[in-house]
């Protein structure tokens, strides 16, 4: 009895309860009124990515610049802790960091985004799919979509291993600008809009792969495809990741590296079994360098005319997107980065993610190409018909040997990556809601449960409507515009904290 009274004098239920509250009124509200609903976030969705998309290019190729000046200067030098060695391997770390961010939903894009480019006119202009629509997707899931992750991996890492503090929100990383005032009003919403988004962005990651993986277990076993089966399969991701739960970080840890091996275990069948090694591998050698030769132009341009809104339709969109996602995984990766100094933990995250990411994209999608451009399988026609994202998918894997298996392979190494990507989340949403939390105590068991069970009926009740899918999937793009100012805030202050630690130890005897 006294262990639960403890426990629930540790929760902070305010942050629990208004953003539940909150995104269950919205959903009432998109399933009873969808139409309506989807016209009101459409025009707010235009509005912030078209008139305001400028904010979102300037933010993203700034903090990508802020990371490589912090990593390169004196910051780079500061110690997450003062362990002799860091708290994970290498190995480790670097699987825990891919595996825990938007691994699934890289890997259904790996599969059909250079298909979804293949009709865009921009690409025809600028000199066709070959070229281009294999190297928008390394753009787009590149440098700059990470640089959101790591330079608040950085701040949360100083935040908790350094300065010691007790409170793992993104409101205490206000602390050092904002003072007293984060323990009112500006960090009740500051936080308050961190978990919104969380909540929003969850439901649209499960959204994005559920239909496909519905789809693939049909083919296999004959089911029948519908609500039915995608709720079972949401039910089996959330037992996988709610039974690591109770095994805390070594659970996260083992999931990990399993996912790692089925992760390329696929990409090798796809790469050897295909037939197309050549062509995956010069066409993505290509791309980088297409990339790298073409980084600063992608970066900043925003077709002022608007002759074709490639821009606003895809790179605004995906930077807005991650920096929704940016909510909790950097806390994640902030804390197993234990031990690293701020250098390594900014080069090495950019390694391990981008590493993990183009590889993925590069062999998934330039196979799916090769079919196209070499064969004649008509993926981007069938979508640009009105053809479902998954049986373009299931185009693919049938000109694979063993198609079958290539889809049991494909289905058991989504699940596992959403159970990973899950349950880092549930740990960071787990220590949100205490008032304080140690650094090195892991939320309670019972809390991570809850959340783990929550993250699961969101999406299970907007199955059953896609307008409210897309309504909801709106919801956290806007949700990413205020999200933008707290980041510049939480970067803001890491230097001024940062240069009070420097001051500290210059003084110190």
């Amino acid at each position: 009895m006294n262990e639960k009274q403890s426990l629930w004098k540790q929760i902070d239920w305010f942050s629990i309860l208004i953003p539940l509250i909150g995104v269950v009124i919205l959903c009432v509200i998109f399933m009873t009124l969808p139409s309506q609903s989807t016209i009101v976030l459409q025009a707010i969705r235009g509005f912030l990515g078209d008139d305001c998309g400028l904010y979102y290019g300037i933010l993203g190729l700034g903090i990508f610049a802020c990371t490589i000046y912090i990593a390169c200067s004196r910051y780079g030098k500061i110690k997450l802790g003062d362990t002799e060695k860091p708290k994970y391997s290498s190995f480790k770390w670097g699987t825990m960091i891919f595996t825990s961010t938007m691994a699934a939903d890289i890997l259904f894009y790996s599969l059909c985004e250079w298909a979804l480019y293949a009709n865009e006119t921009h690409i025809e202009e600028m000199g066709g799919i070959q070229k281009w629509a294999s190297t928008y997707p390394l753009f787009h899931w590149g440098p700059i979509a990470w640089c959101f992750y790591i330079v608040l991996a950085v701040a949360f890492g100083f935040m908790l291993h350094v300065r010691g503090r007790d409170k793992q929100k993104f409101s205490e990383a206000c602390r050092p600008i904002l003072g007293k005032r984060v323990d009112g009003f500006w960090g009740k919403l500051i936080d308050l809009i961190a978990i919104f988004a969380l909540i929003a962005g969850t439901a649209t990651t499960f959204s994005l792969a559920t239909p496909l993986l519905a789809t693939s277990v049909s083919r296999v076993f004959g089911f029948q495809s519908g609500v039915g089966l995608t709720i079972v399969i949401l039910i089996l991701i959330a037992l996988v990741y709610t039974l690591t739960v109770w095994f805390g970080m070594k659970g996260i840890t083992k999931l990990a590296s399993v996912c790692t091996y089925l992760f390329f275990g696929l990409l090798l069948y796809v790469l050897i079994g295909g037939g197309e090694a050549r062509y995956i591998l010069e066409t993505g050698f290509s791309a980088l360098g297409n990339m790298v030769q073409n980084f600063i132009g992608m970066s900043t341009w925003m077709d002022p005319l608007r002759e074709t809104s490639f821009p606003q339709n895809w790179t605004i969109y995906y930077w807005a997107y991650w920096m929704v996602w940016c909510v909790a995984t950097p806390f994640f990766i902030g804390t197993i980065s234990q031990g690293r100094t701020i250098r390594n933990t900014i080069f090495g995250g950019y390694a391990w993610g981008l590493a993990g990411t183009f590889t993925s994209f590069i062999i998934l999608g330039n196979y799916g190409m090769a079919q196209q451009l070499k064969h004649g399988v008509d993926i981007s026609g069938f979508i640009a018909n009105g053809g479902d994202y998954s049986e373009a998918i299931l185009k693919v894997f049938d000109t694979l040997p063993l198609s079958s298996i290539g889809l049991i392979l494909l289905v058991i190494t989504m699940i596992a990556f959403y159970s990973t990507t899950f349950d880092a989340l549930t740990m960071v949403v787990s220590s949100y809601s205490y008032k304080r939390l140690d650094v090195n105590k892991e939320p309670d068991k019972r809390i991570r449960t809850f959340w783990a069970i929550m993250f699961i009926l969101l999406p299970i009740a907007l199955i059953f409507s896609e307008n409210s899918m897309y309504s909801l999937q709106s919801v956290s793009i806007i949700a990413a515009f205020p999200i933008g100012f707290i980041v510049l805030l939480i970067t803001a202050s890491f230097f001024k904290d940062a240069n009070l630690y420097f001051k500290e130890r210059e003084t110190r005897p």
